[in-house]
């Protein structure tokens, strides 16, 4: 009898994790240590609908360091509206964005990043700290590319895909409220991880 083994599904990060999450201002490095695993503009297994905000799952190995981490955040600010548990160690944390930045976002859902605020890029690191092999390096941070349209990411797009990008395209893919909204089948999908 052969055993096929299971292939590790890719998740890839939602728009909200890259555009919507950072405005919370929850250091990154947190937000992996309490093992953030994508962020979502919607729950469809939630009774509860909140708008304009964002739903954080999370997967904490360490349940008391994410309580501990979640106490401070409600201390922090006064952003969260819910937190809720669902089967097999799942947490979601559910945040008010900014209404300050309401038309920001609004830019990102009409895949427009470029045209975003100087106010609102001003929310995102210009660079970051990458270790790879144990070597560290500073890099233009994925939210600069994007947002300036940088040569490097239009040239990495027309290569893969074969070609030429004009002045006023946008460099990342669209929003698409089915990749933005948490279900039951992404749950699944986490689990296998």
């Amino acid at each position: 009898m052969i055993m096929e083994k299971e292939q590790k599904v890719e998740i890839r990060k939602t728009i909200t994790s890259i555009f919507m999450v950072p405005t919370l201002r929850i250091p990154r490095e947190t937000l992996r240590e309490n093992n953030i695993l994508n962020g979502y503009a919607k729950d469809s297994m939630s009774e509860n609908i909140y708008e304009d905000s964002v739903y954080l799952l999370f997967r904490p190995s360490q349940i008391d360091k994410f309580r501990e981490f979640l106490e401070g955040e409600y201390e922090r600010t006064k952003s969260i509206i819910d937190d809720y548990d669902y089967p097999n160690g799942f947490v979601v944390v559910v945040y008010k964005l900014n209404p300050e930045f309401a038309y920001d976002f609004h830019l990102i859902k009409q895949g427009k990043y470029s045209r975003t605020s100087p106010a609102f890029q001003n929310e995102f690191p210009k660079t970051v700290t990458i270790v790879e092999n144990g070597v560290t390096r500073e890099e233009i941070s994925l939210q600069c590319h994007i947002f300036n349209r940088t040569d490097k990411l239009v040239k990495f797009w027309e290569e893969k895909f074969g070609v030429d990008f004009n002045d006023d395209q946008e460099v990342w893919r669209g929003w698409e409220e089915e990749d933005e909204t948490l279900t039951e089948d992404k749950l699944k999908e986490y689990e296998q991880q």
